[in-house]
């Protein structure tokens, strides 16, 4: 392993190094004092907003919360990749799933993303057949504020697909609407189950995608409903969108009910650009437009809230049957890991991960079994290792040199 990483830096690796180092000073690279920043940072949103973050040498802890199925694998390859990229994080690993559902777990879990401040997470299984065993997963976007999830689906340059021209982001409510998980028996054989829309939450999560359009050059948002059948509760979702658009005239706005949205996105995706939707609506979406990009392996995600933000696989899906065979996906994984560092202020190291995913994907072809090809897992991890290190090592020198200049 040591000899691998005296590889020979060619020109056309050192090129694309200093392309992903443009804008950055060497004080992006050398180590900080042992120090409580107060830090700024771009978020998913247009504003800046400043927290207090713990940074170690210059370094972030991230809570790593386990899951199930092939979580736990996929997330030891994440952790691999950016030690190989030099990705100033340091993770705080805590052992989560289907069977440590305690509440002590719970909490040991909410006490680590509440210390750090950001999370990277494995999927938590929830049991559909007993009543009592309430979703781990919903419990952490909850409890931790995260109103806002964001999946992103884009094309992948050289991956055959029935639509090669997807570029949409999926932002969904997700603290209320059906998943608030109140639901009862009146008689036997008849139960209720309550849907929760409120204005408040309506109108911020309208906010924030529209918001996120401004900052990354988006043009359209377009609200998901079903507000001619429940015009009470989905249509004070779309009154509080058609409010907010009016705060911005130069982005443009409309709406589509769920059904036809669905038929719309596997007939003609490139439609879209940012959709804004309560919270069922908006997991069906983004799992039909995951598969319009390569399925539930390739699709990133996050939950972002006021306070904290929690960074999975876009689908959310566990991959149980997956597990152990060594042909699980590791790509939204590891973007999703790229989401987390641009959130964390690390745009270079974000860049070069990413842009080596991408080339082993697209330029080499090594691909796992559901983007049609024949690599493992582990096949597809050594290959991006393998893009990585020349890359850092290229990093490295120009920053020595630089550092030397001054």
């Amino acid at each position: 392993m040591a000899a691998n990483l005296r590889t020979v830096v060619g020109q056309n690796i050192a090129s694309r190094a200093r392309a992903l180092l443009q804008g950055s000073s060497n004080s992006d690279l050398r180590c900080l004092p042992i120090t409580m920043q107060r830090r700024t940072y771009l978020t998913h949103v247009a504003s800046q907003e400043t927290r207090m973050l713990a940074k170690y040498g210059g370094r972030n802890t991230v809570t790593l919360m386990t899951g199930d199925g092939v979580g736990p694998e996929l997330l030891s390859h994440v952790q691999e990749i950016f030690r190989f990229a030099g990705a100033p994080i340091d993770f705080e690993v805590v052992e989560i799933n289907a069977s440590t559902n305690t509440p002590e777990d719970m909490e040991n879990a909410l006490l680590s993303v509440r210390r750090n401040g950001v999370a990277l997470k494995g999927n938590i299984e929830t049991r559909f057949d007993d009543p009592s065993f309430k979703s781990m997963n919903v419990a952490l976007r909850t409890q931790l504020g995260l109103f806002a999830s964001i999946v992103k689906c884009k094309s992948i340059p050289g991956l055959n697909m029935r639509h090669n021209d997807v570029d949409c982001i999926l932002i969904r409510e997700n603290t209320e609407g059906e998943y608030r998980q109140l639901e009862h028996e009146n008689v036997s054989g008849v139960v209720e189950s309550l849907k929760i829309i409120t204005a408040k939450k309506s109108k911020k999560i309208a906010r924030f995608a529209f918001d996120y359009a401004v900052q990354n050059n988006r043009k359209k948002v377009t609200a998901i409903h079903k507000a001619n059948i429940m015009k009470l509760g989905d249509g004070l979702f779309l009154e509080s969108c058609r409010e907010v658009s009016k705060d911005y005239p130069d982005i443009e706005f409309n709406d589509l009910i769920i059904d036809n949205a669905s038929m719309q996105m596997v007939s003609r995706p490139s439609q879209f650009d940012v959709l804004c939707m309560p919270n069922l609506y908006g997991n069906i979406l983004s799992n039909i437009a995951a598969g319009l990009v390569g399925g539930s392996g390739v699709a990133a995600g996050s939950n972002i809230g006021d306070d904290y933000a929690v960074f999975e696989s876009g689908t959310r899906n566990s991959g149980r049957t997956l597990k152990g065979k060594n042909i699980a996906n590791p790509t939204g994984y590891l973007l999703a890991g790229c989401d987390m560092l641009q959130y964390l202020g690390h745009n270079q190291h974000a860049e070069m991960i990413r842009d080596s995913v991408m080339t082993v994907l697209s330029e080499k072809q090594i691909r796992t079994p559901d983007m049609g090809g024949s690599a493992t897992t582990l096949d597809v991890v050594k290959a991006i290792i393998d893009d990585v290190k020349p890359k850092t090592l290229a990093w490295k020198s120009l920053a020595e040199h630089g550092a030397m200049l001054q």
